[in-house]
């Protein structure tokens, strides 16, 4: 399985679409917009652009695909009216996976544009954007063509499943039972995925230019604990009893592992250090309840985690399950999360990096 090819979020916008159920994202986006400001303040001052190309990595579609731009421009333009600059130009690129609804993105850009344009105190700079598919585990822009790189929520996801065969029986994910050579194997992928990504993007960035990266993690040392892996956990249960019956073979469950990783502080700062490209200015962890909803209640509490998980993984599901077995693992997997969710405290931790590229 090509995990590129199923792994860009559901489209449509049907109620298990990712443009209905990314409010988790948008809450993890607003959660680090202090750094973000910092980081942009900090590039533009020092380096005065008069075009200024910003990327947003694993940009999805949906509500929230234009906020971290709108928030860049708009505290550029701030400091150009507090410096008396004239507004720079704007290279906005915009990257996700081919499969990716591009289509979305580009037929709601007028309305983004002229909702900016109209909350702006003067006129801004020209703003031009552009659409670029490509797995970000690869070059995709041209050299020192970049000043700012933002990406959220994307870098948990592995550029292939780790090679663990079927030694993680039962399993899903890195769990307390995974063999020591699981848990190997995931940790060597991580390596691989983000030392490359670092790379890629060094090539990519002018000298001094900033990078804004969050993704999942964990705070301690322990890759398997519920911290990082519990999510799937769960649904690992759900699958667990449809083999029971019979809805799902044994040897399909044995063959599936999910593409993610969860590290923790220690292993981030470990890689970008060996990698030695980039400077880290901030690397700050927070947390984000499962359940993004404030005005959540726990009859949906389930319900609205399966819908938000379901967003994300039901292709990668279905292109291995089948699509007939989806909303019965869906089904299952939420009366799962409203137990586990009734009884525990259940919240995301976020990673957050702001680095420079060095000189």
């Amino acid at each position: 399985m090509e995990v590129a090819q199923v792994l860009p979020m559901n489209g449509s916008v049907e109620e298990a679409s990712y443009a209905n159920n990314s409010l988790l994202q948008r809450k993890v986006i607003s959660l680090t917009k202090s750094l973000r400001d910092e980081a942009i303040t900090s590039l533009y001052c020092n380096t005065l652009p008069r075009s200024l190309a910003i990327a947003d990595l694993g940009c999805s579609f949906g509500p929230n695909t234009f906020l971290v731009i709108s928030e860049i421009i708009k505290v550029v333009e701030k400091l150009c009216r507090e410096l008396n600059h004239k507004s720079p130009e704007y290279k906005v690129f915009l990257n996700d996976l081919p499969g990716n609804d591009f289509n979305d993105v580009f037929m709601s850009l007028d309305t983004f544009k002229e909702k900016l344009r109209n909350e702006m105190e003067t006129e801004m700079g020209p703003c031009y954007f552009s659409g670029v598919p490509g797995s970000f585990y690869s070059r995709i822009f041209p050299d020192k063509s970049l000043h700012f790189v933002h990406s959220s929520y994307s870098l948990q996801w592995l550029s292939k499943i780790p090679e663990v065969g079927d030694n993680n029986k039962g399993n899903i994910y890195l769990t307390s039972t995974s063999p020591s050579n699981v848990h190997k194997a995931y940790y060597k992928q991580f390596q691989t995925d983000f030392s490359f990504f670092l790379k890629c993007r060094a090539e990519e960035l002018v000298e001094g230019g900033h990078m804004i990266l969050t993704f999942l993690g964990r705070k301690n040392s322990d890759p398997s604990s519920k911290e990082s892996g519990y999510i799937w956990e769960l649904m690992a249960m759900a699958l667990n009893d449809m083999v029971l019956q019979g809805i799902i073979d044994q040897e399909k469950l044995n063959s599936f592992n999910i593409p993610n990783y969860y590290p923790s502080p220690s292993e981030v700062e470990l890689e970008v250090l060996t990698e030695g490209s980039f400077s880290i200015s901030r690397l700050e962890v927070s947390e984000v309840n499962w359940n993004a909803l404030d005005n959540w209640d726990h009859f949906n509490d389930g319900y609205n985690v399966a819908q938000c998980i379901r967003a994300v993984a039901e292709p990668l599901l279905a292109s291995h399950f089948g699509e007939g077995v989806i909303k019965e693992i869906f089904n299952r997997y939420k009366k799962i999360l409203g137990d586990r969710m009734s009884k525990e405290k259940t919240k995301f931790t976020n990673l957050t990096l702001m680095m420079t590229r060095k000189a």
